[in-house]
């Protein structure tokens, strides 16, 4: 049995960061090194004051230490990573374009006021968890011990397990519609014969394969995905899915 440090070198390059940035910014909240409101996403202070560090590290604060942050925190472990490493395995600059664009997305929703929210972390998590369920819709998945359905209905599960426990519910609406929005334009829509348009962008693949994050698709490989732009390789349950 591996020990954690051999489990953590062992995790894919960008949920490995993700999780890890969530985890140092926490702590370093916790123990005062940061005050939370220093990070929020707050528009005004990030474009009028030039603050313009909110609109990235409202992303890496789940909240104060406790179950919630730990749920959290076991969701990028175990969803993003497993993501990574199946779907996207070798495809490195695909995955990290999604999470850029499921960024920038939850940016402009948020942006909108009765959209708002000052931290964006929990959002991506559940984008990251709801392209996940579509990825995998027949597994079974235990809730809690309390109760196995399949993991297509895994996000909204989530969703209401916050509803019941009095947490806000707006982040999750947030991720769920911004991993919906990215599952559409790269899945949905070109199986219906339209083009796809999130063709991940090959700045994305040069600053990958120029820091070498992660493992490098064989050439042939990279060519293809590059002209076609395609974010998952078809599976035939997704046409029967929806």
């Amino acid at each position: 049995m591996s020990s954690p440090a051999e489990y953590y070198k062992t995790l894919p390059p960008i949920s490995k960061a993700f999780g890890t940035l969530c985890f140092a910014f926490t702590v370093a909240c916790q123990i005062q090194l940061i005050i939370p409101e220093h990070i929020a996403l707050l528009y005004g202070r990030a474009f009028y004051r030039l603050e313009l560090w909110r609109l990235l590290t409202n992303f890496f604060f789940l909240g104060p230490f406790s179950v919630n942050f730990g749920i959290r925190l076991l969701m990028i472990a175990r969803y993003g990573v497993q993501l990574e490493s199946g779907p996207f395995q070798r495809r490195t600059a695909d995955f990290m374009w999604m999470m850029i664009f499921g960024s920038f997305t939850l940016l402009a929703l948020s942006a909108i006021p009765w959209l708002w929210t000052p931290f964006l972390g929990v959002s991506l998590v559940f984008m990251l968890l709801y392209v996940w369920s579509r990825e995998y819709p027949n597994a079974n998945i235990s809730l809690y011990g309390l109760v196995t359905l399949k993991a297509f209905y895994l996000p909204w599960a989530m969703l209401a397990m916050d509803v019941i426990f009095g947490s806000k519910i707006l982040p999750d609406l947030l991720g769920i519609l911004a991993g919906h929005l990215y599952y559409f334009l790269t899945v949905l829509h070109p199986l219906a014969g339209g083009k796809n348009m999130l063709r991940t962008p090959l700045l994305i693949h040069k600053v990958v394969s120029r820091w070498r994050i992660g493992v490098p698709p064989p050439r042939s490989e990279t060519s293809n995905e590059r002209s076609a732009g395609v974010a998952f390789r078809g599976r035939s349950y997704r046409v029967g899915a929806n």
